[in-house]
């Protein structure tokens, strides 16, 4: 199994390039079925969602929206609990199909945070 350094650590690939690309078409089909003259508005969290929301949109073929907002809950590699708006929406999402691209979801705070904030945007 190939292996990489980086600095004092070493890495081993675990999941390959082919498979995650596989998944990402997978998941792309499934939203291009769905949301078919929908127009939806697909919300990336940044940092973290910004090279998979990349990925995402290449397989995209239906008519969409990209937003970003960055939320931020960690101090270092612990969460504060507390979910801060670093960059807020800054559009109408009323009536709008809206789709969130988040990275990672270990203590739920972020997601619940922006499910909670746009629910009274009326989406």
């Amino acid at each position: 199994m190939e292996t990489i350094k980086i600095k004092d650590k070493e890495f081993s690939l675990s999941i390959s390039a082919e498979k995650i690309h596989r998944a990402v078409r997978d998941i792309a089909t499934k939203i291009n079925v769905e949301y078919e003259g929908k127009d939806p508005v697909f919300l990336v969290i940044l940092n973290g969602a910004f090279m998979f929301a990349s990925d995402l949109f290449k397989e995209l073929t239906i008519q969409c929206e990209v937003s970003f907002v960055k939320l931020a809950s960690y101090a270092g590699i612990k969460s504060t609990e507390v979910v801060k708006t670093i960059i807020g929406l800054n559009e109408d999402i009323r009536g709008k199909s809206i789709i969130v691209v988040e990275d990672i979801v270990d203590t739920g705070n972020t997601i619940e945070d922006i499910t909670e904030s746009l629910k009274k945007l009326c989406p």
